[in-house]
Parts: C-alpha cells; sequence; structure tokens
C-alpha cells in the first residue's frame, strides 16, 4: 500500500512541478488532448481551466469558492473530459453558459468530497470510559459530549478507487481512516491534525489517532516533508512543523516503541528539510556569531490552483516578475499556516506587500526546537544515544539563535526578524529590521512573558486576538483560533508560577465560554471566533467560515480536560 502511495504521489509531484514551472496556469493548450505530460498535470490544468470557466460564467462573491473546482472528482479518465469540455458550446462572449456549464459538471464529475467516505471510527463510543472526569457540571458535561459526537461527523476514509484511478482524482490515497477539519476543507491537513489527535485522546480514540499519526509519517518518509493537505496541489509547501508532537502525544497514551522506531528516521528527514536552504538561512549577530535559524519558504512562484482565481485577481497590473514574487510568498504564507495576517505584509495592509519568506519567525522556530527536543526524547525512548547527542546539540544551538536573534531585552519578548534583501549567503543582524508588534505566534515564555501578554493589547473577552492590527484578512484581529489559545496556554503552564497558571486559567475560561455559547447559539463550532465577546463568530479572509472544526472541538476536548470548567 505505501509504495502504490508513493508511486502516485511521487509521479504527481514531478509532473505537476514541471507543468506549472514550464509556464502552465493559462488556457487549455491546443496540445492537451494529445500531449504526452502526464495525466496529474492534465487534471489540475482541466480543473484550473473549468475553475475560470465557472468563474466567468456565474461571476464571483461570497458564494464562489474556487477551491471545489479543483477537487472535483472525475467520473472519466482525463482525456475524455478534457474533449467534451472543450467542445462545450460557447456564448459569443467566449464563455459558457451557467446551465451549460452545470450539465457538463453532472455528466463528467463527482462532488467534491465524494471520494472520501463516511465512516465510524471503530474506537467510537457515545461516553468513553474515563472522559473527562475533572468536568462534572451537567450543562458543561453535555455540552462535552457534543464536541465528543462531532468526530462522528467528521471520519473519513479515502475511497479505495482514489488509488485505483489516480489520475481522476487531486486526492491523495491514505491508508487509515482521517477526522478532516470540515466543509470545504474535505482532506487532511498538517498542523489540524496535532490538535484533532490531542482531542480525539481526550475521547479516548488512540486507535484513530495512531492511524492518523501513521498516514502522515507514510507521506513524509517519502517525501522528507509532510505537505500542507492530501491534495496534489499542496504538495509545493509544507506547514507548521508538528509531527514530532503528534508522535510523543500518541506515544503518551500507548508506549508503543514500535511507533518511535518507526517514527524516527522519519522525524530525522522532517529536520532536514527544515534545516537547509531554502528553509535556513544564516545570520551573523552583533558580536560576530554566526547562528541557524529557518524561515518559511514554498517552492512555488505561480497562482494557488485551489486559490487560482483569488490569487490572478490579487496579481492584477504587476509585472510577471512581481507577480511571480507575490505568489510565492502567498505560497509561503499558506506554509506558514497564517493565511493571511498583517504579521506578513511590509505596509501591514495590504496582500500585495506580502514578504513571507523574508521574515523568520518565532513560532516556527519555537516549533523546530520542540521538534529537536521531541527527537531527544524519542531517541532516548528508542536508546539511539548518537541521535539523542546530536539532537540535544541542535537543540541547544537553535535555542541560543532564537535568544540572539529573535529576543528584544527591553520588551521582554520575542519578536519575527525582517531579513536584509541581499543576497550574500550570511545575513548581518540589523535591529531596524525587527517589527516591534504583537502576535501571539510570538510563543516562548520567561517570567516576563506575562507581563508583556497582559500589556501586548491581545487579551480580550473571547481570548486572544491574532493580532492588533484590523485588516479584514482572517489571521488579523479581531479573530482568534484555537491553536494559538492552546499553545499560549500551555506555554503558560510551563512557568510554574502561580500567575502564569492564573493567566493561563484565565484564557482557557474565556475561550471555552466563547466556544459553548456560539455552540449554544448556532448548533455548531467553528474555525474562528471574534475575540470582542464570547460567543462571536469570526470572518474575514477569502472564504466564508467554515464549520466542523476539527481543530477547534479538539482544543475544547484539551481544555476541558486539563482545566474544567
Amino acid at each position: 500500500m505505501e509504495e502504490a502511495i508513493f508511486s502516485r504521489v511521487f509521479f504527481s509531484s514531478f509532473f505537476f512541478f514541471f507543468f506549472f514551472f514550464s509556464g502552465g496556469m493559462g488556457q487549455l493548450p491546443k496540445s492537451f488532448l494529445d500531449t504526452k505530460a502526464s495525466s496529474p498535470a492534465q487534471l489540475l490544468q482541466l480543473l484550473i481551466d473549468i475553475q475560470a470557466a465557472a468563474l466567468a460564467s456565474v461571476g464571483g462573491g461570497p458564494d464562489f469558492d474556487p477551491k471545489y473546482y479543483v477537487d472535483l472528482p472525475l467520473k472519466f479518465p482525463v482525456q475524455k473530459t478534457a474533449e467534451a469540455f472543450a467542445s462545450l458550446p460557447r456564448l459569443q462572449s467566449g464563455k459558457v453558459s451557467p446551465d451549460t456549464l452545470e450539465r457538463f459538471l453532472e455528466e463528467y464529475c463527482d462532488i467534491p468530497g465524494s471520494d472520501l467516505v463516511a465512516c465510524t471510527p471503530v474506537d467510537y463510543v457515545p461516553e468513553p470510559s474515563g472522559f473527562l472526569p475533572g468536568v462534572q457540571n451537567p450543562v458543561a458535561r453535555r455540552w462535552a459530549l457534543k464536541v465528543h459526537s462531532l468526530w462522528l461527523l467528521l471520519a473519513r476514509q479515502v475511497a479505495d478507487h482514489v488509488e485505483n484511478e489516480p489520475n481522476q482524482h487531486t486526492l491523495l490515497p491514505l491508508k487509515h481512516p482521517v477526522i478532516v477539519p470540515g466543509e470545504r476543507f474535505r482532506e487532511v491537513y498538517y498542523w489540524d491534525s496535532y490538535w484533532i489527535i490531542r482531542g480525539l485522546l481526550v475521547s479516548k480514540m488512540l486507535d484513530t489517532a495512531k492511524g492518523m499519526v501513521q498516514n502522515l509519517l507514510t507521506f513524509t518518509r517519502m517525501h522528507g516533508f509532510m505537505a500542507n493537505g492530501a491534495r496534489t496541489y499542496y504538495e509545493n509547501r509544507s506547514q507548521p512543523p508538528l509531527l514530532s508532537r503528534m508522535v510523543c502525544a500518541v506515544y503518551s497514551e500507548s508506549a508503543d516503541l514500535t511507533l518511535v522506531e518507526q517514527a524516527l528516521p522519519v522525524l530525522f528527514k522532517e529536520h532536514n528539510f527544515w534545516t537547509t536552504e531554502p528553509h535556513e538561512v544564516v545570520i551573523q549577530d552583533s558580536q560576530k556569531n554566526k547562528h541557524r535559524l529557518s524561515r518559511y519558504y514554498a517552492h512555488w512562484n505561480s497562482p494557488r490552483p485551489e486559490s487560482c482565481t483569488i490569487d490572478k485577481a490579487i496579481a492584477k497590473g504587476l509585472s510577471k516578475r512581481q507577480q511571480a514574487e507575490l505568489y510565492h510568498n502567498i505560497a509561503t504564507a499558506a506554509e506558514s499556516g497564517w493565511d493571511f495576517s498583517s504579521r506578513w505584509m511590509e505596509d501591514h495592509q495590504n496582500l500585495i506587500t506580502l514578504r513571507t519568506s523574508a521574515i523568520i519567525p518565532v513560532d516556527l522556530n519555537a516549533f523546530l526546537l520542540q521538534m529537536e527536543l521531541d527527537i531527544v526524547f524519542l531517541a532516548r525512548v528508542a536508546g539511539d544515544h548518537a541521535a539523542e547527542r546530536h539532537y540535544t546539540k541542535a537543540a541547544n544551538a537553535r535555542r541560543l539563535a532564537i535568544n540572539s536573534i529573535l529576543w528584544n531585552e527591553e520588551m521582554g519578548q520575542w519578536f519575527d526578524y525582517w531579513l536584509p534583501l541581499n543576497n550574500s549567503e550570511v545575513q548581518s543582524v540589523d535591529m531596524q529590521k525587527v517589527r516591534f508588534i504583537y502576535f501571539p505566534s510570538q510563543g516562548g515564555f520567561n517570567s516576563q512573558r506575562c507581563s508583556s501578554l497582559y500589556n501586548s493589547g491581545l487579551l480580550h473577552p473571547g481570548g486572544i486576538a491574532t493580532s492588533v492590527r484590523e485588516t479584514g484578512e482572517q489571521w488579523d484581529f479581531p479573530n482568534a483560533w484555537a491553536p494559538l489559545q492552546h499553545m499560549i496556554i500551555e506555554g503558560l503552564a510551563t512557568l510554574n508560577s502561580e500567575k502564569a497558571n492564573k493567566l493561563a486559567q484565565d484564557i482557557s475560561r474565556r475561550w471555552l465560554k466563547s466556544n459553548y455559547v456560539a455552540f449554544e447559539k448556532t448548533g455548531r463550532m467553528v474555525e474562528k471566533y471574534d475575540v470582542r465577546s464570547s460567543g462571536k463568530i469570526g470572518g474575514g479572509g477569502e472564504y466564508e467560515t467554515q464549520t466542523g472544526f476539527g481543530w477547534t472541538n479538539g482544543v475544547a476536548l484539551a481544555l476541558l480536560h486539563d482545566y474544567g470548567w
């Protein structure tokens, strides 16, 4: 099974990159029908052309989702479908009429998500033994059990025909059942999976959690990194690297030494992905000491297929060179998970000023430090003392680098560092390149962090805001996201101080209250909330707020487990 998945994924990736970097993304080429290019590349180009035709046919607006079209499974081989699409009658304007397009989609395509089969996890029970012993309040417990039951609505198994007919799906085959985020996010996503797994473990669903980790290990073993999500069009980038955290979480509940032994060489590969060029950058501090830190860097300079029509509209009017640079920084922001935020914008307001790959982010380097520490722990468990020594050294070097380059003593805070825009191999630190703006991603905690968090302007009735700037983008004020709440709360808990513990409990209370109030109003958990009042749902960005919602459910259950109601 793993070999079959590898051959399909590798084949699609290779030609996918070749096709787009060779100047794809336009209208259906005349040579399309008789080209010998790979079917995965043909499939994606066909779906992007259908996406463009749909936009021209029905117009834009909040109900138009370009991702819908690149998720379409084909009922027939690519060539037959392409021939039918090319022969559709056009209006005098060159557009396909809405009725004609609808009939074509019904005849030649299945509904997005139909290649994922709803399933019941083998380890799901309505009320697990030992579930949330610290939550006895009957109202809170009823709500927690409803959140627990949402795993049933989000459980999926990739259909067998995805592997058998790989060139008719952008979906990648996965061996084990999964929990997806919800709605338009029909497939597995990398960093979402960590908080989903944390929630599954609270729900006593160890087998499902372990299966999700095995899926990610298989992909990373073959590629050296985990893609943004389980679609061919996500293979140009990763997401915040949390696979080692997932392995540790599952190991803590299972003591599965076999899992550790399988995971370690995979984690070595992933660590290498993030600690070599172009992700790694060498920076020289004011004392002429060289430090190695990492950045997000997508291998992409074209519109994202799942948002092709949106990206092209953003880049309209720019030169080809400027467009390629912007597309690269858009995809890089997607790799960061913060798509999109004033954090990555040079003018803090406009998407065309995104400079994501020119920034050394605090959170990425904190994730990598945690990865190194996780590998040290797992290597010790497995008895691999050479790896334990190597990654201990790597962790010590990264901790020194973070404190040397990103820490500001006067403000008691770490800050993202903006790289000078030159081509030198070693960058020299320039404090004018530090943007002293608060974001909850400036993780890492010490005794000063509590005061700086109180003074940051990020703490509100509904939790921790994603930024202090209101730009209309979803990773900015007033939105709040479950993973950021959880990371801050867990970071505060590591301080072992009364003040930090009280702040952690306070944030947990605010966040759970907001989740609960919104659920009572709507019957749903959502991907983001508005911090200005409890129960207010967030918005903004390039798509409507989604419900479901995997990582929100996971964080709610984890906080109820750790802090009660």
